[in-house]
């Protein structure tokens, strides 16, 4: 039996109360779950994590919100920010963008407008969080290799031949093609191009190598 999926969860962080609760019913109404914070101190202590977007104000009393993403940005945490803004506060919003926001609307907003930026937020948050997954694991294969598996693979995609790693590494040549495709077979690389793919987005080489 499988487990219904979950609604994803909006956190809503502005210190109007009207407004946190106009657009909790709006995103409740669309099959959004929401969580709504007076402040961003509230916000920060409730695991943001956990959250899939967040609505965030840029002016809020305490903590701004160009604050609050600073803090998420040195915890490290990546869900999707939108920063909620009033006339004047584009050159704030601008800033904000810079630091990784995922957008900003002007209030006030129409509701079509807000959705349409929460929906496009939490699908670029479903698409990268799909990626790291799938780095996780093909990391995982990586390091479960050999040493000198995990050597010659990366020689390989910097585009070093057998003769040249078997020198380099004083085996055999034979050894070299032996670990070299024990190696692929356990990332799934078919062939070179998948391998370097494989190695540049695991950061093992350069995505241009000098040569």
């Amino acid at each position: 039996m499988t487990e219904p999926t979950r609604a994803p969860r909006i956190a809503v962080v502005d210190d109007d109360e009207a407004l946190r609760d106009s657009l909790a019913w709006l995103l409740d109404s669309v099959g959004l779950a929401t969580l709504a914070f007076a402040d961003g101190e509230a916000f920060l202590a409730a695991a943001p994590e956990s959250f899939d977007a967040v609505l965030l104000d840029v002016r809020m009393p305490g903590l701004s919100g160009l604050q609050v993403q600073q803090r998420l940005n040195e915890r490290g945490d990546t869900v999707p920010v939108i920063f909620m803004t009033g006339h004047g506060d584009v050159p704030m919003a601008v800033a904000a963008l810079k630091s990784g926001a995922f957008d900003f609307i002007e209030k006030p907003f129409n509701h079509q407008q807000l959705i349409d930026a929460v929906q496009q937020a939490l699908a670029e948050y479903q698409r990268l969080h799909s990626l790291r997954q799938r780095l996780d694991a093909l990391q995982q294969r990586f390091d479960a290799l050999r040493p000198k598996e995990r050597q010659i693979l990366v020689h390989v995609a910097e585009g070093m031949t057998s003769r040249e790693i078997a020198e380099h590494l004083n085996v055999s040549a034979k050894t070299v093609e032996v670990y070299r495709l024990r190696g692929m077979k356990a990332l799934g690389a078919g062939n070179l191009a998948a391998l370097v793919r494989i190695c540049v987005a695991l950061g093992l080489v350069e995505p241009l190598p000098d040569h």
